[in-house]
């Protein structure tokens, strides 16, 4: 069988060489959320701080309890921003709804961080031992259990997204 020549109207109305063309039926997807990242970012540095803390309560030296207090401080400011990112992502109509569960790890973790910032303020072994640590271990059960979740705090617009 011979191959057939293109002709000049087969390569304008989408054929190359006698091969069609093909056109993507796919939809555009989504932008993605922008919250996400600096959730996972602030998680991070509030999980290190329980593990400051408890390098602070095995060798008693207060540096690591001032590393905890600034990873809590460091770790609401960006909690803070993907908060603000978040209100964001629902006015620019990126996400459809509240993911309640994560949103609520997330938000009794940031409280309990909050609370937490203001232990760390007193002095070395009163700021750790006992609250503290516990604050800290409670925190960072939560973000790890939001975590296991997914960064996300909203559901996004994209098509099958099934948090």
């Amino acid at each position: 069988m011979l191959a057939q020549r293109p002709t000049d109207n087969d390569a304008s109305s989408n054929h190359l060489q006698g091969v069609p063309l093909r056109t993507s039926t796919l939809p555009i997807p989504a932008r993605a959320l922008l919250h996400g990242g600096f959730i996972g970012a602030s998680s991070a540095l509030l999980i290190a701080a329980f593990g400051t803390d408890c390098f602070y309560y095995t060798t008693s030296l207060s540096q690591w309890s001032n590393f905890s207090a600034w990873l809590i401080c460091v770790g609401l400011i960006i909690m803070l921003i993907a908060l603000i990112l978040l209100m964001i992502d629902f006015a620019a109509g990126r996400a459809r709804r509240l993911n309640m569960v994560s949103f609520a790890l997330v938000l009794a973790a940031g409280l309990l961080s909050l609370v937490n910032a203001f232990v760390h303020s007193r002095d070395a072994w009163t700021s750790v031992v006992p609250d503290g640590i516990l604050l800290s271990a409670v925190s960072a059960i939560l973000l790890v259990a939001a975590g296991a979740r997914g960064w996300s705090l909203a559901l996004s617009r994209a098509a099958g997204d099934g948090l």
